[in-house]
């Protein structure tokens, strides 16, 4: 059985981060990996606007517990995991993401952990450098062959390291530096894709 790594922001549940801008009305929270590719740069700027408006991890919970997965992915995570070893790799947090993922039936997640101190969010620990290329890596080290679908600039090194890699809802701007993905816009779409390759 092939394993499928799957990104979670904007291809499984709605991006994090743009929600808290909503809540909060900080435009600068909006910008995601879709906006700037290097991830520590992003995350660096977004702890000083956390920082800099004394912004508590609850509220930012408070905000994803209002969120709900995407229209779709729960039954299209069920399609998958009939058919493949489902991981879902994200430069997310656990903090963050565990609310998501009851809501999806608690699939496998590997992600990054926050450091908090009273409530604040002031830094992380991601769990290696390269961490999405690192992943599958160590699937195919165990002679798995690996299918992965993402949407943004962070998940470009996941979708080289795979046997086939998927672009799936990604920005114009991702789309046109990498045309050599196939993209998906629906689902229906992705399965088409995956199914070919399998």
């Amino acid at each position: 059985m092939d394993v499928l790594c799957l990104d979670l922001e904007g291809v499984l549940i709605p991006e994090i981060w743009p929600a808290v801008a909503e809540r909060t009305q900080i435009a600068e929270l909006r910008k995601t990996t879709r906006d700037i590719p290097v991830y520590d740069e992003l995350m660096q700027m977004r702890l000083a606007v956390l920082a800099a408006n004394d912004l508590p991890l609850t509220l930012i919970q408070q905000v994803i517990d209002t969120l709900d997965p995407l229209p779709g992915a729960a039954a299209f995570l069920d399609w998958a995991r009939e058919r493949y070893q489902v991981m879902i790799i994200s430069d997310t947090f656990y903090q963050f993401a565990m609310p998501l993922m009851a809501k999806l039936g608690y699939p496998a997640l590997l992600c990054h952990k926050l450091v908090v101190e009273n409530d604040r969010i002031v830094g992380y620990r991601i769990r290696q450098p390269d961490p999405k290329r690192r992943s599958v890596q160590a699937f195919k080290s165990l002679r798995y062959r690996v299918l992965a679908a993402g949407d943004s600039y962070n998940d470009v090194t996941m979708l080289e390291e795979a046997d086939a890699g998927f672009l799936f809802r990604a920005p114009d701007n991702v789309r046109a530096e990498f045309p050599q993905y196939p993209h998906a816009v629906e689902y229906a779409d992705l399965q088409r894709l995956l199914e070919a390759a399998s």
